[in-house]
């Protein structure tokens, strides 16, 4: 089978023909039709992510396809029908096999390419503001990276949870991605005083932060008495550091945020919330954003597309 392979650590992901793998006990083997990319496949293929696997590995986190074949000991799910699944890496072949735990149906009313870009960018922000983040009605909520892969679900979630949502990101065009999700005032990165702006419009409660760097510490100094922060990632390549004694000053709380995480402590947390986030897709209240889908064949493009920052929302690898 065709797969974006990584065959040795350091090496540089390339499409090759690998074996097709066979389910393990407890697995599902997934005819992949899409695959969802995001930041973390890039630090991924440098070995700087935090659960990168070791070589060879084929890279692609999210996936939605068709059963194709069972494990021993699976029961629930059986072949042709129609899941998408977290699994970590995989999911830039045309076969992938993952844990069956993992795998979520998804509703005749969505499509692959859809489902493969709603788990992880959908279920990050809502983990982080209803669970995490207690985020309220007529709460200020500051989301920076408006426009990406995770902040535009941030903004759309936000919106939907009654907050006035306050979206940072660069240029008219993305600007423009993040209004249509439903924020409220928009402020372009590259031009604006993000801390005076921001306490211009009343100040942060929320911050919802997948960039770190300067823009963590404008926000961090834009936030309200008892705001909550977000890291989320740090696409900027700079993780910002935190001052303790700032938190006490104006009673700040850090949340940090990692949504794979809840797969190994506390699955029934995902479970919960990809259950309120199917329902809210199928009532036709998020839909996910998707600038660029590509066939498997041009991956390597579809992996620049987010090292450049020229996606809005997500990148798609249809196979």
């Amino acid at each position: 089978m065709r797969a974006f392979h990584i065959a040795s650590a350091g090496a540089p992901a390339q499409l090759a023909e690998i074996e097709t793998p066979r389910p393990e006990p407890g697995q599902i083997r997934l005819r992949i039709a899409a695959c969802g990319l995001n930041f973390a496949d890039l630090l991924m293929e440098k070995g700087t992510y935090q659960d990168t696997p070791e070589a060879p590995f084929t890279l692609g986190m999210e996936v939605a396809g068709t059963v194709d074949a069972l494990g021993e000991g699976v029961t629930g799910l059986e072949p042709g029908q129609r899941v998408a699944v977290f699994g970590g890496q995989g999911g830039l072949a045309e076969f992938g096999c993952f844990e069956a735990a993992r795998a979520v149906a998804i509703p005749e009313t969505m499509s692959f390419t859809d489902a493969a870009a709603f788990q992880i960018a959908y279920g990050t922000s809502h983990l982080a503001l209803s669970h995490r983040a207690r985020l309220q009605p007529g709460e200020h909520l500051l989301v920076l990276g408006a426009s990406g892969g995770v902040g535009l679900t941030a903004v759309e979630i936000g919106r939907i949870m009654g907050a006035t949502v306050i979206a940072c990101a660069r240029g008219a065009e993305k600007l423009e991605a993040a209004r249509a999700a439903g924020a409220h005032h928009l402020l372009d990165s590259e031009t604006c005083d993000l801390r005076a702006d921001v306490k211009a419009l009343g100040g942060a409660d929320v911050v919802y932060d997948p960039v770190g760097g300067p823009q963590f510490e404008a926000a961090f100094r834009a936030c309200n008495p008892e705001a909550r922060l977000l890291p989320i990632g740090f696409a900027s390549g700079d993780v910002p550091q935190i001052k303790a004694n700032h938190l006490l000053v104006k009673n700040l709380s850090v949340l940090g945020l990692y949504w794979g995480g809840y797969l190994k402590f506390n699955p029934q947390v995902i479970a919960d919330s990809m259950k309120t986030l199917m329902r809210w897709h199928s009532e036709g209240r998020i839909t996910p954003h998707i600038s660029h889908a590509l066939p498997l064949e041009d991956a390597g493009q579809a992996m620049q597309l987010l090292r450049d920052r020229k996606s809005t929302g997500k990148v798609v690898v249809t196979i």
